[in-house]
């Protein structure tokens, strides 16, 4: 796997979590039996089972009949979800069980537990009547990993930075001769000997950040941020010793009043607003060259459901870009007869019905829906199948709300002009769509 490849699954994980997070917050129960639990990385399962047990305890001591029993209910249930685990997997646990009245104002019961796309350094037990998401929410807030230099006359830190998860990767320790008046006839010398050292450890610097920093050809981190107290930083960030595509991803240059790890802790307060800016201008740039396109008419691209469906189907979609809160479903209709149709529809369109009524009938007949499937949900399943990768985009940026609102908030790069108006096939006898 690539890392562009691998990339854009950790995109698709970060948008399944975000979905699971808006279903989870959206849910609400009667009295406190909604149980969230989140067990951090390393944690012994036994604990939590453990704990759980006390707690089943201590719930019987509640005076509701009604609340007492779903409470006990739930941390069975919590119990049971446990039991499939031998151990605590590599990036923690999270688990949410629990009774939740639907918008029918039935009961669910709810059980869910998986392993977050990166580690979840944080340990919860909440029995409440919401789901607490804010451990998984936290993930999502920095997904990208950035790297750190720290350097400064004493030694230099190597560090990563992803979510709120901070590394040291390596550190080293130099003695570089200080400026002195000493010397009479020998200050050139003492100067020259000086100016090598620096370059030295300049070179140093340099050559180690390629080995941290570049995996395969490829820097591994999404910034760089360079940090120190002297003027180290801007002479790496200046030298041509230092590697050409590391130089390119240096988001932020930091004056910082130690070295180690003090240095490290204070280097990433300061560069906080621009890591978080990152994604934000990665997004913007996208969605930049998509309109480029458009403006200079180059037929490289697509708009709108249909058309980036035929586009799929040619194999011409480089990079399928959409909206990450898009609200189409994708059914498949079938007729009386088993002739199937595919259309898409925003959730209002479906409870309208009219739809699914075949216009070429007489009388109108109402088709079967045979299957259905949000949009979004198909694209992260189908978009290997043709060949493009898949980029979710916010509508956050002034680019981001313009491709939303203009363009549907979906639409793809292509590999090569595709004329639409002249495409060999029928449309109206495959797609049809309603939504706008």
């Amino acid at each position: 796997m690539t890392v562009d490849e691998s990339q854009v699954e950790q995109n698709i994980e970060i948008w399944k979590m975000k979905r699971l997070i808006k279903s989870l917050e959206a849910a609400r129960g009667n009295g406190t039996s909604m149980i969230s639990l989140v067990i951090p990385p390393k944690s012994q399962i036994s604990q939590s089972t453990k704990m759980l047990a006390e707690e089943y305890g201590t719930a019987s001591n509640i005076k509701s009949r009604v609340n007492r029993l779903s409470v006990q209910s739930a941390i069975t249930s919590t119990q049971q979800r446990l039991k499939l685990y031998n151990r605590v997997p590599r990036n923690g646990l999270v688990v949410y069980c629990g009774t939740i009245i639907t918008d029918e104002g039935k009961e669910k019961k709810v059980n869910i537990d998986f392993e977050p796309h990166k580690p979840i350094n944080t340990s919860l037990y909440l029995c409440d009547n919401k789901f607490h998401t804010e451990a998984l929410s936290d993930l999502l807030e920095a997904d990208a990993k950035f790297g750190f230099i720290v350097m400064d006359g004493n030694g230099t830190l190597f560090g990563t930075l992803a979510g709120n998860t901070r590394d040291v990767v390596h550190k080293f320790q130099v003695d570089l001769p200080k400026k002195h008046g000493r010397g009479g006839q020998s200050a050139l010398r003492f100067s020259r000997l000086r100016d090598e050292k620096r370059h030295n450890y300049v070179r140093k610097v340099a050559e180690l950040a390629t080995q941290f920093f570049i995996t395969n050809d490829k820097v591994n981190v999404s910034g760089l941020v360079l940090a120190g107290s002297a003027d180290f930083k801007t002479e790496l960030s200046q030298s041509e010793l230092f590697d050409p595509r590391l130089q390119s991803k240096v988001v932020k240059v930091v004056d910082v009043s130690y070295g180690g790890e003090n240095g490290f802790n204070q280097a990433i307060e300061l560069s906080a607003e621009s890591l978080s800016n990152v994604k934000f201008v990665q997004e913007k740039k996208l969605i930049q060259r998509y309109f480029d396109e458009i403006s200079q008419d180059t037929g490289k691209f697509c708009y709108g459901i249909d058309d980036t469906l035929k586009a799929l189907e040619l194999g011409a979609v480089e990079r399928l870009i959409v909206w990450e809160n898009l609200d189409l479903t994708r059914y498949v209709l079938r007729d009386s007869e088993n002739n199937e149709k595919l259309i898409h529809a925003t959730k209002a369109d479906e409870q309208s019905r009219d739809i699914f009524k075949d216009p070429t009938s007489p009388t109108a007949a109402e088709m079967e829906v045979a299957n259905s499937q949000p949009v979004l949900e198909w694209f992260t399943e189908s978009y290997k199948d043709f060949g493009a990768s898949l980029e979710f985009v916010t509508n956050r940026s002034q680019e981001g709300s313009q491709f939303v609102k203009g363009f549907g908030g979906v639409g793809g790069l292509l590999r090569y002009k595709v004329n639409f108006d002249q495409l060999a096939y029928d449309t109206d006898d495959e797609f049809f769509s309603d939504s706008d």
